[in-house]
């Protein structure tokens, strides 16, 4: 039996609170055209103090779960995308499958930052065609807002909090075409967070230094993303057996709109055929793509039948794509 995986429902979730480019300008030496020009960004939403990423996660999962017409009962498998989890311990998952009632899950966390999601995208397509299981969920969830050192002009104006879901069960048609991941460890200190974990544990010197808040070499990891966004989603084209003029839409990591343009330039798409919501949320690092995608299938971008284009990039160094035929 040939089973093909596809995306069967979607949801995303963002706090209210609205921190736009104006905010920055009160708290540090920027303004609104200085971060616009450079990123693409006008604001991004964040978290109130009662929310972590599994509340983020959970709501994001609910509206998913409704999409797809199935109960929380009926999932199988539950992936949570984060690099800002509730605790170390336990999973933010395990946390999420509480919180919603997926009584029958399995659970667990992957940390590959903003490619995070289409990790999970491809982990789930494996379970559901070797027929496994039969409705995995996926979750990117983001709090950076509590990561970030506001001192650092360079890196505390990218980031954003937000959810976004997405049932994957079997389906008539294509379904997800193609998988590529990869990584290059050696660029490991180009986006991190020093401290929190058994390398650095918490004490009094790592809070003070500000060790516990992302650290980014802006420069480099742009070189990065201008070349292997493009690059990976080549890969996973020529992987699907399809040429760049079968391509319908491309759904990138929202990371800065320089990043986007190139990478839309090389795939010879026009504008009109990439989803671009960094102006309004900024970079939402695994939430990214999942959002974006659900705000896309909503305003009627997405068609079913359409060939699309998931790619993403990230700390550790990461980067994954997927060419899938939109199910619904």
């Amino acid at each position: 039996m040939n089973i093909k995986a596809g995306i069967v429902g979607v949801g995303s979730y963002v706090p209210k609170e609205i921190h736009d480019n104006f905010y920055f300008e009160k708290i540090m030496d920027t303004s609104d055209e200085w971060i616009r020009t450079r990123t693409g960004i006008r604001e991004r939403r964040v978290a109130d103090e009662s929310q972590a990423t599994s509340d983020l996660a959970s709501e994001a999962a609910k509206r998913a779960l409704e999409d797809a017409n199935i109960n929380a009962e009926d999932v199988d498998m539950l992936i949570v995308a984060t690099v800002s989890p509730d605790k170390i311990l336990p999973s933010t998952a395990c946390i999420v499958q509480d919180n919603i009632g997926a009584v029958n899950a399995s659970a667990f966390d992957i940390s590959a930052a903003c490619s995070g999601f289409i990790y999970a995208l491809n982990i789930a397509k494996q379970f559901v065609e070797n027929g496994v299981y039969k409705n995995v969920l996926i979750i990117g969830a983001e709090t950076l807002s509590r990561f970030l050192n506001y001192d650092d002009r360079s890196s505390s104006i990218l980031f954003g909090d937000g959810a976004g879901a997405a049932v994957i069960a079997p389906v008539e048609g294509k379904g997800i075409m193609s998988a590529c991941m990869g990584a290059d460890g050696s660029g490991k200190d180009y986006l991190d967070i020093p401290a929190g974990g058994s390398r650095n544990t918490a004490s009094e010197d790592t809070v003070n230094s500000n060790l516990h808040k992302i650290r980014m070499a802006g420069s480099d990891v742009f070189k990065f993303a201008v070349r292997k966004m493009a690059e990976t989603s080549l890969e996973a084209i020529e992987k699907a057996g399809l040429g760049l003029e079968d391509i319908d839409y491309l759904i990138p990591h929202q990371a800065n709109i320089r990043i986007i343009e190139a990478s839309a330039k090389r795939l010879k798409l026009g504008m009109d055929k990439v989803y671009v919501n960094l102006d309004s949320y900024g970079n939402m690092s695994a939430a990214s793509i999942p959002v974006a995608m659900d705000e896309a299938y909503r305003k009627g971008k997405l068609k079913k039948g359409d060939t699309v284009v998931l790619v993403g990039f990230g700390g550790g160094l990461t980067w994954a794509a997927s060419v899938l035929e939109w199910s619904k």
